[in-house]
């Protein structure tokens, strides 16, 4: 399989990457706001023009020579997209015309070996076009006029883009995208490590870990394959409360986020062991079987914990209890900092959607659900004597179940449990939802 040429769109803050970025991708994939320094992590897409494919990265606004610890760690994944890119990108504003933060740009572009093209954006009339000239001052060749907002001469400017590609001959739709690829979202509240448990399974900084909460804003994808499976990590920003969501940007970062437990099969959810569990991680796994997602819950930076003989079991009987109502998520302590069990928790969120696949036959439900009635018969209602007449799973992932009986209303939240548990224990579904209907049996 060979790979697709990348494209890297690189400049300084609040110059347009972003909106350049959905414009070419034909969505609104990454986030866009006036505030400068709302993309911190590069962000892949996959691209295409006349029918020539190719992989295209966002990243964040580049500050030169800043101490700031976000903008630090911008500078480093800029210069990872540079590396990577057979074509860079240099996005600058007309509004603003050449600032000392894009000469600085330039002369680090000046040194890379890659194909470089100057788009100088905002320029949405053509009076703006007059005050191109500056910009040959780069010393980067010919500049493109753009707009990405309106989309104006993007048909030139990508007709440009691509002549500078090299032809690798990618195939339309690649191996890997042919391959049922397992997504697994990375799910929690800010600050509880998602970046770094991904970090730690890739073995490389793919994106920014800070210790400050808040760090990734946007949802990011990452194919990777492990133990013969293609597997897609989509590591998200914090889950916060949405009425502690104030900014524009945070109210975008959660609605990703759980646009991320939507898309995914497998919700990895992170917690801190140094802290006691919060509501807010209860609302993370309720939504995730809400959603209808296989679950997994990993106890993450359990390195800082001190320890004896008794702390493990302990801390898990807490957590038990404050979620009564999830007793079927798998639990799991890990150090994605000390890399403790962060592989053996990959493997529990792949033995849980495994069991999202299971599908149990007809006749083994029927004596299943004819044993159960004989140790427990569901209650009347009123004066009628409920009977459970079949039972059949009419889907996977998450399994539904459905009971046929005479009457449907007399089937109670407790007995509805009563059931589940016992399926549960019969069946495993380890780490599943699992959906129960009644109907009326005609």
């Amino acid at each position: 399989m060979k790979k697709k040429p990348v494209v890297a769109l690189v400049g300084r803050p609040n110059v347009g990457k972003s909106t350049l970025f959905n414009r070419i991708i034909r969505k609104r994939e990454a986030i866009v706001d006036d505030q400068p320094g709302v993309t911190r992590d590069r962000k892949y897409q996959p691209a295409e023009w006349s029918g020539f494919a190719f992989d295209l990265i966002d990243t964040g606004g580049y500050v030169a020579g800043s101490r700031d610890i976000f903008e630090q760690a911008i500078r480093e994944q800029v210069h990872y997209a540079i590396e990577e890119a057979d074509v860079i990108v240099f996005v600058t504003d007309v509004t603003t015309g050449i600032t000392a933060m894009d000469e600085e740009i330039a002369r680090m572009l000046q040194r890379v070996q890659s194909r470089v093209i100057v788009a100088i954006n905002k320029v949405d009339n053509e009076y703006r076009e007059a005050d191109m000239g500056e910009f040959y001052r780069l010393g980067l060749g010919d500049p493109f006029v753009i707009s990405a907002m309106s989309g104006r001469s993007m048909g030139d400017f990508l007709d440009a883009l691509t002549a500078l590609l090299p032809r690798k001959e990618a195939p339309a739709v690649e191996e890997r995208e042919k391959e049922e690829a397992v997504h697994i979202a990375i799910l929690g509240r800010p600050n509880v490590g998602k970046s770094s448990y991904v970090n730690a399974l890739l073995g490389t900084d793919k994106q920014i870990v800070t210790p400050l909460p808040g760090t990734t804003r946007d949802a990011v994808d990452t194919r990777l394959r492990y133990k013969e499976r293609q597997l897609v990590l989509i590591d998200t920003a914090g889950l916060r409360k949405r009425a502690r969501v104030k900014e524009n940007v945070e109210y975008f970062s959660t609605v990703r986020s759980y646009h991320a437990l939507e898309r995914c099969d497998i919700a990895v959810v992170l917690i801190d062991a140094s802290q006691p569990i919060a509501d807010q991680d209860k609302t993370i796994l309720q939504a995730a079987a809400q959603a209808g997602k296989g679950i997994v819950l990993g106890v993450n930076k359990w390195d800082a914990v001190e320890k004896d003989n008794q702390t493990a079991k302990n801390f898990e009987t807490d957590i038990r209890e404050a979620l009564r109502d999830l007793a079927f998520i798998p639990m799991l302590f890990i150090s994605a900092l000390a890399k403790q069990r962060v592989f053996k928790l990959l493997d529990l969120a792949l033995a849980v959607y495994d069991e999202c696949q299971r599908s149990v036959p007809t006749p083994e439900l029927n004596r299943f659900l004819q044993a159960v009635v004989e140790k427990n018969h569901p209650p009347a209602y009123g004066t009628k004597w409920v009977k459970l007449n079949y039972i059949t799973q009419a889907k996977v992932n998450p399994p539904l179940f459905i009971i046929f009986t005479n009457e449907p209303r007399g089937i109670k939240q407790n007995y509805r449990n009563f059931l589940e548990n016992q399926l549960r224990a019969q069946f495993g579904f380890m780490g599943v939802p699992i959906r129960l209907a009644f109907r009326l049996k005609n």
